[in-house]
């Protein structure tokens, strides 16, 4: 049951992205900052837990809980360290992800020949 609700969620996640692709004019990096920001939104009032709980990988692997980790980060820092943990908690809590993005895009661009988009 676990697969199925996780389909569910991550199916859905998706079908709002291609229903944005297909009826907006908004470009892909346009749409990929509407998803983070959602999730930060979401997740700072706490829907983005239970969302993870019901749906599992399904909420935690799509762009949203990118941004949910990043609200989440940044309010552990601000309740710690006060008013500059908003500037230092979500780089804390986004470091593994951004350096992990970065080394294996790098590693994909050195094993494959990547070209433009014409």
């Amino acid at each position: 049951m676990d697969y199925v609700k996780a389909f569910i969620v991550g199916g859905l996640i998706c079908v709002i992205g291609q229903i944005l692709i297909d009826t907006t004019k908004l470009t892909a990096g346009r749409i990929l900052v509407v998803f983070v920001s959602l999730g930060v939104i979401v997740g700072a009032f706490g829907w983005y837990d239970k969302l993870i709980e019901f749906g599992g990988a399904g909420a935690t692997i799509p762009l949203p809980s990118f941004g949910n980790s990043l609200a989440k980060a940044t309010l552990k820092e601000v309740k710690e360290i006060g008013l500059l943990g908003a500037f230092t908690g979500g780089i804390k809590g986004a470091a593994a992800g951004i350096t992990a993005a970065i080394f294996f895009g790098y590693l994909m661009a050195l094993i494959f020949n990547p070209k433009t988009k014409k």
